[in-house]
């Protein structure tokens, strides 16, 4: 018999959580066919099986926690898929092997049931309930006790849905014993309906990861609007020839990126981290850009964006958006960054402040494009296209002098974009 374990995910990763079986007990594998998705603080993974054989043995269900080096399933790499001949041959096998050493016991003559039945680790089931870890914590919380449950499993093993019934029956039998208090109960103000649900593991990350960010960086954010008529222009009198050409749309994302991929390399700090005592000064240009999904918001990162030309930004964005909204983001999408970018104008957001993506030092936000009115060099008023953007960075290595140069930067070549397309 042998062991799938959960396997190295990655250098920051050790633990996940069961996102679902991709097979069954009884099914027949191949080496190298995908067994199990795991969900991990940053992305979907599957696991695959080490060796060929039918699945013997599943030791975790859905939703269970599981660690780097957990032994989650076992394969029998002489047996048989189910229903073919020797399925019945093979569990007989393996159920005689288990009981080796399980000493003999004399046949009471009393009813079926009452026989001692054994389970995997060789323990009496009438002295222990036979039932996962998750069955067990979800029983605790339910407050059911496992010995008075009758499992619907023949050989004896209560899952979450015996227990989920046994609950619910409880709650049945509680409600009609008690109607005049549970009516008196629903007309008091505290007694509303609401739905809960687990966090899943991503989304614990993300809240986990935001509070350290606000309780580690001493964060503080500038502010700046950006007239974007110029911008706007380029694109409308670029936009089919750059399709034509390129396969992809100009969007606003690949001038950001340029923008402050310029203005980094003028203001070396903001593309640097805090290591101990030390700073590191990163002298590549790896630019995240959040993407909002279904499961929260991802932070992809478009490596050398200083080597890509505006064309190479628009189909990297376009790619990794699409990845991680297909759920097939690969860790190597999401490690590193210098720098973060997140566009939160989609949304309608018309200001707002970013949240540091530590380890990083900076991260810029953009927002919704309004038609507000600005006094002109000549003292005369005209309505532009005006978007509000923020820098939110870290004060232990940025001085605000920085800061506010750093974002003034940027707003000076968003707003003469020609010089961006020259060098791009």
């Amino acid at each position: 018999m042998k062991e799938i374990v959960v396997p190295e995910l990655a250098e920051s990763i050790t633990e996940g959580t069961v996102a679902e079986w991709l097979v069954a007990k009884g099914d027949k594998v191949e080496k190298g066919d995908p067994v199990v998705e795991l969900e991990t603080d940053k992305v979907n993974v599957e696991v695959n099986s080490d060796f060929s054989g039918v699945v013997a043995e599943l030791l975790v269900e859905e939703g269970d926690d599981v660690e780097v080096g957990d032994v989650i399933a076992k394969v029998d790499e002489s047996g048989e898929a189910a229903g073919s001949d020797n399925a019945d041959v093979s569990s007989e096998a393996e159920a005689k092997e288990e009981n080796k050493e399980e000493p003999k016991e004399e046949k009471k003559p009393e009813a079926k049931e009452e026989s001692p039945q054994t389970d995997e680790g060789g323990e009496s089931k009438t002295d222990q309930p036979v039932a996962s870890p998750a069955t067990r914590k979800r029983a605790r919380e339910l407050g059911i006790d496992l010995s008075e449950i009758k499992p619907k499993d023949p050989v004896g093993r209560i899952s979450k849905e015996d227990v989920e019934a046994a609950a619910k029956a409880k709650a049945d039998a509680g409600k009609k014993s008690s109607k005049k208090e549970e009516k008196s109960a629903e007309k008091t103000e505290f007694d509303k309906p609401v739905v809960r649900e687990k966090m899943s593991r991503r989304r614990q990350t993300i809240a986990k990861r935001l509070v350290e960010a606000q309780h580690t960086a001493a964060m503080l954010t500038t502010f700046n609007e950006v007239d974007m008529t110029n911008v706007m222009k380029v694109r409308s009198e670029r936009k089919d020839a750059f399709l034509d050409k390129h396969g992809v749309k100009l969007g606003f994302m690949s001038f950001f990126t340029k923008a402050v991929v310029g203005a980094l390399k003028e203001f070396p700090l903001v593309n640097a981290e805090i290591q101990g005592d030390e700073i590191v000064k990163k002298q590549f240009y790896d630019i995240g850009v959040a993407v909002s999904t279904e499961e929260g918001l991802v932070v992809p990162v478009v490596r050398d964006a200083d080597r890509l030309s505006f064309a190479g930004i628009e189909e990297e964005i376009g790619n990794l958006a699409k990845k991680a909204r297909d759920g097939k983001l690969g860790l190597n999408d999401l490690q590193g960054g210098s720098f973060t970018i997140t566009n939160g104008g989609i949304f309608g957001s018309l200001l707002s402040t970013p949240i540091l993506n530590t380890p990083q030092v900076g991260i810029l936000g953009m927002h919704k494009i309004e038609k507000r009115p600005k006094v002109m060099p000549d003292d005369s008023i005209e309505v532009r296209p005006m978007m509000y953007i923020a820098m939110s960075y870290d004060h232990r290595i940025i001085d605000g002098r920085e800061a506010v140069q750093f974002l003034d930067r940027v707003k000076q070549m968003i707003e003469d974009p020609y010089d961006l397309l020259l060098e791009g």
